[in-house]
């Protein structure tokens, strides 16, 4: 990490918290977008694109998986988590059971990527409240802080609303609002006093 990053980002400062893009954000993967850290540490970050979907519904991963939609969840949402490992879902959800592959990421939230929660979701079994996802968004050590000092992303900790209640493409906005301001009326260029 250069000397002048910002030092007041320490390992695991960021999991359990939003990254808003900013206006001026270029990389149409993350342009608009707001997404959720579940893992930071000194080697990196992951995190989940809340507010892009993708033309597939959790009742077409149902059948491909071959799972009886018994809790009729088949027009739930699947997000376009991030452009990294497009072929894995992750559901972030609130809900203390463990499942085979399960990350903690905050006392009320946790993250499973492994097929028994689809299973469990399937027989209506699984946790009440779930975002799920495929691919994630991926940044090397010392990658996300320096994209933080460069102004691309505003930060802050995940509101739970926001989150899992708030309709997929009303979360940038609902996040940013939480902070104050509308984040249309900012400029896409940065200017220097």
């Amino acid at each position: 990490m250069p000397a002048d990053t910002d030092k007041t980002l320490t390992s695991g400062s960021l999991r359990d918290h939003f990254l808003i893009a900013m206006p001026n954000m270029r990389d149409s993967n993350f342009a608009h977008s707001i997404t959720y850290i579940c893992d930071h540490s000194d080697s990196g970050a992951m995190g989940l694109v809340l507010n892009n979907t993708m033309p597939l519904t959790l009742g077409d991963i149902f059948t491909q998986l071959e799972l009886d939609d018994q809790a009729n969840l088949g027009d739930h949402t699947v997000l376009a988590g991030g452009p990294v490992q497009v072929e894995r879902g992750f559901v972030v959800h609130r809900d203390a059971s463990r499942w085979q592959s399960t990350l903690e990421i905050a006392e009320d939230v946790s993250m499973t990527a492994s097929r028994d929660i689809l299973e469990a979701l399937a027989a209506g079994k699984g946790p009440e409240h779930f975002v799920i996802a495929l691919g994630y968004a991926g940044w090397d050590a010392g990658q996300l802080e320096e994209e933080i000092a460069s102004n691309a992303w505003l930060t802050m900790p995940a509101d739970r609303h926001v989150l899992f209640d708030t309709p997929t493409e009303q979360r940038w906005a609902a996040a940013a609002n939480q902070l104050g301001f509308d984040l249309n009326l900012i400029s896409a260029t940065a200017g220097h006093a």
